[in-house]
Formats: structure tokens, C-alpha cells, sequence
């Protein structure tokens, strides 16, 4: 599998006042050009610290990348001059689609002000002879945004805003976002992450905040967006069902560690890890009956060696304590890293 990003034993700690957090321990992410895959997990394990490690915003001074890489296209995003990846990569080839809108957007400037002032960065028109504007041109930028090049990304954010059914574009631009409903402004967001023309977008948690019904229609509408404009998505959410309705592709973490990947159809009808088949067991049937998971997530400052589920598993030996296991391949691109994998039921 070509892949657009690959992410290979990223670890990633935070200092808090307790102690150093290993928040993410050897983490490996794959996804293919086209590919929407699906990170999900409980609360806490992780995921959201590796969406913004692949968009190179951890909060500076609290948290420290110890180890691994992250390629994207081929390029080590870590390794690489940081201004010329802000410029070239992040917010125009790999853009993202935040959990809350209202606060992602300011209040006091109207719709159309915020989309022109991130085209005037972002645009794929930013340099004439259609070169990215490396960080050389940023001072031509800060003279002025030509008229053409205005009137073109103008253009296009009325069809985009068209193509996320945004009635009357036209006005919705001369709009705060105040007057824009919760379901709106989450259409808002992903035609702003659509707009510089990415290859990958970054959605974290961004049906969390909607009713059931608006999260359906954003799901089908961002679904839809994908397959036309051929764009890779990492979806990280903590609702499976939402996984299920939008992803090619699932991975399950847990206490900062990858334990599963596998196609959507056999992630949730042949789980190979006894975390993944907990996670599913744990969700309502219709019976009403819930399984939880016994035992508590461990503290990520000093958390349990080897595989970190270990303490709440009904198949843990003395291997599962004294290493983490190697991911292991159970069937065609399904893979795993667990020394026992249990059988499809």
C-alpha cells in the first residue's frame, strides 16, 4: 500500500506536576491516498495528542516528541525546516476539522473576513506561476493580496460553501458566526478545510458537539466530499457507530498505544485484540444489557510495562507484562499487536 502519511514509532510525553506522561508510546499510523481512517478510543488514550503532533501543534514547553517520525508525501515533517512546513504542508496540503466550531471561529468578524484572511495564506493561487509561497514571498503577502487572486479564492469559497449546503452563500459570507446554527458552522469548518485543496484532513471528534440527526447529515455530507475530491482523512472519535457509518479503516488505541488496525467490515465482526472485542461487548444491544470493562486506564505518568492493557485482560501471561508485543498480521491488512489474539466469535 503507497501511503500518504506514515507515522512510525512516535512517542510523545508531557511534564505535568505529577510527573512526565508518556502519552503516546511507539505509536505506527498508516493512510493511503483516498483512505478515511478511523482513531478511536477511549477518553485519554491518545488521540487527539496525535492528530495535533501531525499538524505540529502540541503545546510548546509541556510536551516533548522523544522519538519516531512522521512522513508525509515522503517528507519528515519532524526533521524538516519548521517555517517551510507551516507553509507547505500544514494548513494547505494537510488541513483540519476542529471538535467545537464556535470557538474555533472569532466572534467579532463575519464569515467571509475569517475564509478571504486564510486564503490569503492558504490559497492554491498564492504565487502566479502556482508555486506555494515559500517563506521568502511572506513579506509580498504582507503588502497585499491582488485583486485576481482575491476574486478567484472568492470563487471558490462560494462553491465550496455551495458544496457543504450553506443557503445563500453570498449573504452567509457578510454573517457572524453567531448566526449560523451549531450544524452550520461544523459545514462551515470542513469548507474552510476543503478550501486550500489538501490531500489530508485532520477531523477530531467533529460531530461530538451536534445532535444525532445534524451528526448524520454531516457525516454523509463529509463522506460525500471525500469520495468526489479524493482527499485522506484521519477521523478520531470515541463513537463507534461513527466509525462504522464513515471509515474505510479502523484503529483502536489505548493508554497511548496502538492495539489494532483493520478493515471497518472485520474490525467490528472479527476483532483479533481482547481490548477491541471489550470495547465492542461494552457497546448497548437490544436487550439494553451493557458490559463495561472491569479494572480502570492506567495513569499515563509510570503506567504498566508491555502491553498496557495487560491489567485488565482475561488472557495477560507473564510475556504480556515483560514486553509489548510486535504487530502481527491475522488476515490480508488486518493487523494487531497482542501475543494472543482471540478468535472471531
Amino acid at each position: 500500500m503507497t501511503e500518504l502519511l506514515s507515522v512510525r514509532e512516535l512517542e510523545v510525553e508531557f511534564a505535568t506536576d505529577q510527573g512526565v506522561a508518556q502519552v503516546l508510546d511507539r505509536i505506527n499510523l498508516g493512510i493511503a491516498p483516498g483512505e478515511v481512517v478511523g482513531l478511536v478510543g477511549e477518553s485519554g488514550c491518545g488521540k487527539t495528542t496525535l492528530a495535533r503532533a501531525i499538524l505540529g501543534i502540541l503545546p510548546m514547553g509541556a510536551a516533548r516528541i522523544r522519538g519516531g517520525e512522521i512522513r508525509f508525501k515522503g517528507r519528515d515533517l519532524l526533521r524538516e525546516n519548521r517555517n517551510v512546513v507551516n507553509d507547505e504542508v500544514r494548513g494547505t496540503a494537510i488541513t483540519f476539522i476542529p471538535q467545537d466550531p464556535f470557538s474555533s471561529f472569532n466572534p467579532l468578524f463575519t464569515v467571509g473576513t475569517q475564509i478571504m484572511d486564510l486564503m490569503k495564506w492558504k490559497s492554491p493561487r498564492r504565487l502566479d506561476d502556482g508555486r506555494p509561497a515559500a517563506p521568502g514571498h511572506w513579506p509580498a503577502l504582507l503588502r497585499g493580496y491582488p485583486r485576481d487572486r482575491q476574486r478567484a479564492d472568492r470563487e471558490a469559497a462560494l462553491e465550496i460553501l455551495r458544496a457543504v449546503q450553506i443557503p445563500e452563500p453570498e449573504r452567509a459570507l457578510r454573517r457572524l458566526p453567531h448566526e449560523f446554527s451549531g450544524g452550520q458552522r461544523q459545514r462551515l469548518m470542513i469548507a474552510m478545510a476543503f478550501l486550500p485543496r489538501p490531500d489530508l484532513i485532520i477531523a477530531d471528534e467533529p460531530t461530538t458537539a451536534l445532535d444525532v440527526t445534524i451528526q448524520a447529515q454531516i457525516l454523509r455530507l463529509l463522506r460525500a466530499l471525500v469520495k468526489e475530491r479524493g482527499v485522506s482523512v484521519l477521523f478520531t472519535t470515541h463513537d463507534l457507530g461513527t466509525a462504522h457509518e464513515i471509515c474505510d479503516r479502523v484503529v483502536v488505541m489505548y493508554a497511548g498505544q496502538e492495539m489494532e488496525s483493520a478493515p471497518t467490515d472485520a474490525f467490528f465482526h472479527r476483532p483479533a485484540h481482547p481490548y477491541t472485542q471489550r470495547l465492542l461487548e461494552s457497546l448497548p444491544n437490544p436487550g439494553g444489557e451493557i458490559r463495561d470493562i472491569p479494572g480502570e486506564v492506567p495513569s499515563l505518568i509510570g503506567p504498566p510495562p508491555g502491553c498496557r492493557f495487560h491489567p485488565r485482560c482475561d488472557y495477560a501471561t507473564v510475556e504480556c507484562r515483560a514486553g509489548r508485543p510486535e504487530a502481527q498480521t491475522v488476515g490480508g491488512e488486518h493487523r494487531v499487536r497482542c501475543y494472543h489474539p482471540v478468535a472471531a466469535p
